[in-house]
């Protein structure tokens, strides 16, 4: 078996989504939205697309420093709740693949979050940050540098999503997908695992039998 596996980091190995929104909820106590809304509106997209979306949620400007404002609590949040999916350690210590991380968020959020879960073990220095190459999903491009920089061609990538945009993105590079959600994705029409201890069987038997996933 070989390739390379390249893990989204929020909401695939770490369950950072509903703390992410909450913070959201937090600051803006006008929002109306419930954090179940919030999360589904704004799951892989690019915060300064989501921040331009609050202001015609709230029909209003955002408060100068607003941005670093949101960071600091999504710290706060992080810092007292977050954690890793279940089994996702595990998991990572069975599979023999290469692996790093391509996420949308900044470098030293995806490092803080990969350290507060003790999962940095896993990918050490293989971190990819859209803010490093100024690419964001669905554009491919973040999916392609990450592939380049482990010297491994697309079709041998794997990439662990969980967001639509991700999905598109890691299609539209050419590289095999697996979703991580509960239950069925027939809108996306993607392979899915609502499981961590489903993952390294999944992998083994898909790349055995050399199945596009």
């Amino acid at each position: 078996m070989d390739g390379c596996l390249i893990f989204d980091l929020d909401g695939t190995l770490v369950d950072s989504e509903p703390l992410c929104s909450q913070a959201f909820l937090d600051l803006l106590p006008e929002i109306e939205l419930p954090l179940v809304d919030l999360m589904r509106r704004f799951r892989g997209r690019k915060l300064s697309c989501i921040l331009d979306d609050l202001e015609g949620i709230i029909g209003r400007r955002l408060p100068v420093g607003f941005e670093a404002d949101y960071r600091a609590q999504v710290e706060h949040l992080f810092n007292t709740e977050l954690v890793a999916f279940p089994e996702v350690s595990e998991a990572l210590c069975e599979i023999s693949l290469p692996m790093c991380i391509a996420s949308s968020g900044p470098r030293a959020k995806i490092e803080s979050a990969l350290e507060k879960t003790d999962l940095k073990r896993f990918f050490g220095p293989r971190i990819f940050s859209s803010y490093d190459v100024g690419i964001w999903k669905p554009d491919p491009g973040l999916f392609l540098h990450a592939a380049r920089e482990m010297r491994v061609s697309p079709e041998r990538c794997t990439v662990i999503e969980d967001s639509e945009v991700g999905v598109r993105a890691a299609k539209s590079a050419g590289m095999n997908v697996l979703k991580f959600c509960e239950g069925a994705d027939p809108e996306i029409g993607t392979a899915t695992f609502d499981s961590y201890s489903e993952l390294p069987e999944r992998l083994l038997t898909s790349f055995a039998v050399g199945e596009r996933v």
